[in-house]
């Protein structure tokens, strides 16, 4: 098969055992999930849809319900365990995954990243094997963070793992951009169906995990809609919420005000009896 063939193949759906590609006489070929190397050729080995990332990078999307660890892949992962040389990470694949203490930009054995179980991680996937433990690294491929660390607040939402490539798809996705222009918020989605978030007041955290988990099946122009529609309802809801604590307010200050009137027409009333008793 040659390369443009394979070109023709992408978008399109494979089955387990379908040939890919023909691999070529030099030059390297990037593989993730759901594509292997057979020989001298590279074969389907679940059923999707085949893709292609901007690097080269092959893989088959699929909707499946346990995520498969690929090298490269970003992940939102949780500490489950910690000893002297490295972190336990559930990151939602068969094995548990492993972060070395000195897989952080500019860590050595004297500075070392203090993590504790349940904190949350955005890591890259190092290395996958189908029958050993994932290795992850907060660290790039040339040694920096950019943009890997312990992600500290926030919440983490669950999304279908092919729609978490949707969203780290360039550009970005519609539902992001609609967010991003109307909303101030942080965010991590990691490729195995973990999205987390943070933002400087709850309402907006709950509106964006809103937005995004109800947007996979929804065209661009159904996104923006959905964005501008909880938007709508959200500025109501303040505006409802203003008016309600205005209106307590106001109530308020009417019983301080009618509470200092009865208190001083009973003052006068002592007053008046003191006298008259005199």
């Amino acid at each position: 098969m040659s390369t443009s063939v394979i070109d023709e193949a992408i978008g399109k759906a494979v089955c387990p055992g379908d040939p890919l590609m023909v691999l070529p006489e030099t030059g390297v070929v990037r593989i993730g999930g759901g594509v292997a190397q057979e020989g001298e050729q590279l074969l389907a080995t679940k059923a999707g849809v085949l893709r292609q990332a901007r690097g080269g990078k092959l893989w088959v999307e699929a909707r499946q319900k346990r995520y498969i660890p690929s090298p490269e892949d970003v992940v939102v992962g949780r500490i489950v365990d910690k000893h002297s040389e490295n972190y336990g990470v559930d990151i939602g694949a068969p094995f548990r995954a492993l972060l070395p203490v000195l897989a952080f930009e500019g860590a050595t054995k004297r500075n070392r990243p203090h993590l504790q179980v349940g904190d949350l991680v955005y890591c890259r996937v190092e290395s996958a094997h189908q029958d050993l433990e994932p290795v992850l690294s907060c660290t790039d491929a040339a040694g920096k963070a950019s943009g890997f660390a312990h992600l500290k607040g926030g919440m983490v939402i669950e999304v279908s793992t092919t729609h978490a490539r949707a969203l780290l798809s360039r550009p970005p996705a519609a539902v992001l951009s609609a967010l991003g222009r109307a909303l101030q918020f942080e965010l991590a989605v990691g490729q195995n169906g973990r999205v987390w978030l943070d933002a400087p007041s709850p309402g907006t955290v709950v509106l964006v995990a809103n937005a995004i988990q109800s947007s996979e099946f929804l065209s661009p122009g159904q996104q923006e809609q959905l964005v501008a529609a909880l938007l709508k309802g959200s500025a109501a809801a303040a505006a409802l919420a203003a008016q309600q604590q205005a209106a307590a307010a106001a109530a308020a200050a009417a019983a301080a005000a009618e509470q200092q009137q009865l208190a001083q027409q009973a003052e006068q009333q002592q007053r008046q009896g003191g006298r008259l008793r005199k």
